[in-house]
């Protein structure tokens, strides 16, 4: 590949551009090849034509020294080239076109991203170097002397040249001077460019651009793909150290799947027995073999997609004869985590324009794994099928958000969207509160004016297509039609309707940008209350009552509302997490790129305020990586989820890859090192140079300092054979199948009934879910036998369920929590009044003891009511009797 790079020089700055051939005076007379008679006027200067491609005639002062005589040739001498700031004698006079004659001296290109500017010196120098004054002077001379036919040759060359130079010069009018530099300092920012950067070099030929474009995006791709492969073998090959998975018996796998991760692989094994596709899913819309005296419609209540494709797929592919169904089942939840770090990778990669910095987000992702994912917890989560599709969306939108994108890439982004932003929706039922904050951020964007209104709106038009969509295939969904995310689009497209087309940056301009912000709020709040009042819901009121109490905004006594309150996922978040996200590096970088693009966003925004128009390609010396529309949306999305995460420890899963991918952008991005010397005035060192360098070296010795420190740690993890060891549980449940009744109904905590469902089949009376008010109340109720209620209550709400076995649970009846007031008695006994919980509460005291302590006594009149069938070190099982028989 042949690379040509430009420099100025010091003649190039005094009108004689560089990397041309000087011609100095004949010594003799006679004829130039390739050239005419030459003519000699007054002032010493001879003029002669020269049939060279970029000008036609040249008039070159008669001085010594200037040059030796031309040799004679079969075509004109080749214009030199300057290569690493070779300096060279002198160039040819650069004249302005128009002033009677025309002179092929071309105007140096920009490299690394520099604004073009005039060679030509101000008028009134004067000397052979060639002034556009000098020039219009000797052109008029020569028009005397060679009488009217050369003056009118020369008005007409005049008149047409100076349309062109019109022309020309309003293109190049709005681009200013740049400040003159050292002689030979761009040289080495040149070549450090065409080896960092190669995108921008001055010329290459046509083959090897197609060729250096190919090869950057195929081992960016390549290094990407491979990045996600070897996660999800990361993952499988952790899983199976940790529970030593291969060597256990099918129901020891299954015992693994805990709380609501049980629910949903029980309904996976449900489709794998029905006799046919349409038999298996018209059971699980209408199932009620789950939850007794209850029908629900599991796919929709669950978002049970997940499953119903994972079964499709085992059966479709012949899997049946080659793998087990719960390696194919967790087998594709590793690979859509794989999916999730190449999207990440991706991302990062279209930010920054490198893919070392899809890398550092790997790194950094596998690193905080604890704080980045909880598939080492609960595989089967919804959203671990949901978040690689939402990573996918995100990369896809940052990539159409892109000012420099062509309609083909474009096309992909809007495609890969659409498809991407459905799919997550229908993964996850929370699915639309997130696209929601999306949809703020992106309200936000178009609100600054940053030059993306018509694409925001494309992505308005995808929610309300996805909206729709998953209304009619979920079942007429109508938690969708009420959702802020459909009211907030529908009123975001009313207000673009309803707004006027006013020059931007006028005082009314932005009376009417306030008057639409404040109109969207209106529109979205007034619509979202309509649609509750005409579309028939489920309203999720504890919800609101959880972030009622969590804010501080109310008190209750209320068992759920407490007990959620406990949960350590739904709890600010502690100091070993700051901690741990400090010591992997990732906080102290993803602070300083935060700030740095949140200041750079304001100085845009307020500059757009002020009616400053802003280029709409961003080059690496404008220092202004906030004025790109893909970081703005970036920084505004990452500090929502960051302000929820704040609050809720659980929504770090969303914000800590946000963190990943945001933080290595910003230490391999030029632009950012750039934007940070601008207003730090940094005279020393060039800033182009140092930010090339820094761009490079930070995230090269990040990489070593994380693949030294935690690398081993890693290592550690796969080489350590742990195992998960659960004997009583064991136990529990092959004594169900094999002693209990197929129509018997166990009666438990939620937890442990979700591992009954899912390993016996049995029915229960409650599930692990807190998306539904009705199973909320029954686990409640069903928690009463930790309570201090008599027998005859806990006889009278066992078997309005049709209960026919207790199961008490050891661990909860003796549980010695770390923090008092969060075990599940003490938060029953607040909400029965046994204990006080403020000054001026009412104490009620209760006559009976604890159920789960004075069950297992074995004395009337709890043996009238419950008969001990088994027990174990950890549970005890019940017969709830159906013949009641007091004894004294």
């Amino acid at each position: 590949m042949k690379l040509m790079i430009f420099s100025e020089s010091k003649d190039e700055r005094r009108g004689t551009p560089a990397g041309r051939p000087a011609f100095g005076r004949v010594g003799r007379r006679g004829r130039v090849p390739g050239a005419g008679r030459r003519r000699r006027g007054r002032g010493g200067r001879e003029c002669r034509p020269w049939a060279g491609p970029p000008a036609q005639s040249s008039c070159l002062p008669a001085q010594a020294g200037l040059g030796a005589p031309a040799k004679r040739s079969g075509r004109p001498p080749l214009p030199a080239l300057w290569f690493l700031g070779r300096r060279a004698g002198r160039g040819w006079p650069r004249h302005r076109r128009g002033a009677g004659q025309e002179v092929g001296a071309r105007r140096p290109g920009a490299v690394l991203g520099l604004r073009r500017g005039s060679a030509t010196r101000r008028a009134g120098d004067s000397g052979p170097r060639g002034t556009r004054r000098g020039t219009r002077a000797s052109a008029e001379t020569m028009a005397e002397e060679e009488g009217p036919t050369v003056e009118l040759r020369q008005r007409k060359k005049l008149k047409s040249s100076e349309n062109k130079e019109s022309v020309k010069e309003e293109k190049i009018s709005d681009t200013p001077i740049p400040e003159r530099a050292p002689k030979r300092r761009y040289s080495v920012l040149l070549v450090l460019e065409a080896v960092l950067r190669p995108k921008v070099i001055l010329s290459t030929s046509g083959p090897d651009v197609l060729f250096q474009r190919f090869a950057k995006i195929f081992i960016g791709c390549l290094a990407a793909v491979t990045s996600g492969m070897m996660y999800a073998l990361y993952l499988s090959a952790y899983h199976e150290r940790k529970f030593w998975f291969s060597n256990r018996q099918e129901l020891e796998r299954e015992i693994t799947f805990q709380g609501d991760s049980a629910i949903y692989y029980s309904y996976y094994k449900d489709m794998l027995k029905a006799p046919s596709f349409e038999r298996g899913v018209y059971e699980l819309t209408h199932n009620n073999k789950t939850v007794s005296l209850k029908t629900i419609n599991a796919v929709q209540q669950m978002s049970l997609y997940p499953e119903l494709i994972a079964s499709v797929l085992y059966q479709a592919t012949g899997s049946n004869e080659i793998i087990e169904p719960v390696y194919f089942y967790i087998g594709i939840v590793f690979g859509l985590q794989g999916i999730y770090v190449t999207a990440l990778f991706v991302t990062s990669w279209l930010m920054s324009g490198t893919w070392l910095a899809g890398m550092l987000t790997v790194a950094w992702f596998i690193i905080n794994r604890v704080d980045t994912t909880r598939i080492e917890y609960s595989i089967p989560l919804r959203e671990n099928w949901a978040l690689p599709y939402f990573a996918c969306q995100i990369a896809a939108l940052t990539g159409y958000l892109k000012s420099n994108l062509n309609t083909y890439g474009e096309r992909f982004c809007y495609l890969l969207m659409s498809a991407s932003t459905y799919t997550f929706m229908m993964m996850w039922e929370y699915s639309h509160y997130l696209l929601f904050l999306q949809a703020i951020s992106l309200f936000l964007l178009d609100s600054f004016s940053l030059e993306q209104s018509d694409k925001v709106h494309e992505v308005y038009k995808i929610y309300i297509f996805s909206l729709f969509l998953g209304y009619l295939l979920q079942f007429e969904n109508s938690a969708l039609l009420v959702s802020p995310l459909l009211s907030l689009v529908v009123a975001l497209m009313l207000a673009k309707c309803l707004q006027l087309n006013v020059k931007k940056g006028t005082f009314i301009a932005k009376i009417m940008k306030v008057i639409n912000f404040y109109l969207v709020c209106t529109l979205t709040v007034t619509l979202n209350i309509i649609m509750k009042m005409f579309v028939p819901h489920k309203e999720n009121g504890h919800m609101l009552k959880f972030l009622e109490v969590k804010f501080g905004l109310n008190m209750t006594k209320n068992f759920t509302m407490n007990w959620l309150l406990c949960q350590e996922s739904l709890q600010a978040p502690s100091q070993d997490f700051f901690l741990r996200l400090t010591q992997s590096s990732l906080l102290p970088f993803y602070i300083l790129v935060l700030i740095i693009c949140f200041l750079s966003m304001m100085q845009v925004i307020f500059r757009r305020i002020g009616g400053k128009s802003l280029k709409e390609t961003i080059t690496l010396e404008d220092e202004r990586i906030g004025g790109r529309p893909e970081i703005i949306y970036h920084v505004i999305h990452t500090i929502l989820l960051g302000s929820l995460a704040m609050v809720i420890e659980g929504l770090k899963y969303l914000w800590t890859p946000y963190v990943c991918m945001l933080a290595a952008f910003g230490v391999c991005s030029p632009e950012l090192w750039m934007t940070l010397f601008k207003w730090l005035r940094l005279r020393t060192v060039h800033p182009v140079l140092l930010a090339l360098i820094l761009s490079m070296a930070v995230p090269t010795i990040i990489g070593l300092s994380l693949w030294k420190e935690f690398f081993p740690r890693l290592m550690t993890e796969l080489m350590e054979l742990q195992e998960f060891y659960d004997p009583d549980t064991v136990e529990l449940m092959t004594w169900i199948k094999r002693q209990a009744p197929v129509a018997a109904v166990f009666a438990g905590s939620p937890q442990l009934m979700g591992a009954i469902k899912l390993c016996t089949g049995w029915m229960v009376t409650s599930l692990p879910l807190y998306n539904d008010d009705d199973l909320l109340k029954r686990n409640e109720n069903i928690y009463q036998i930790y309570s201090k209620r008599s027998a005859e209550d806990i006889y009278k709400i066992l078997t309005s369920y049709k209960a026919n076995y207790l199961i008490v649970e050891d661990a909860i009846c003796n549980e010695v929590g770390t923090t008092r007031g969060c075990r599940v008695k003490d938060l029953l006994d607040i909400a029965n009044g046994h204990v006080v919980c403020e000054e001026g509460d009412k104490l009620t005291y209760s006559k009976y003891g604890r159920f789960c302590h004075e069950v297992k006594i074995n004395y009337s009149p709890y043996v009238n009511y419950f008969t001990r069938v088994y027990w174990n070190r950890s549970y005890f099982v019940y017969k709830i009797n159906t013949v009641i028989s007091f004894q004294s």
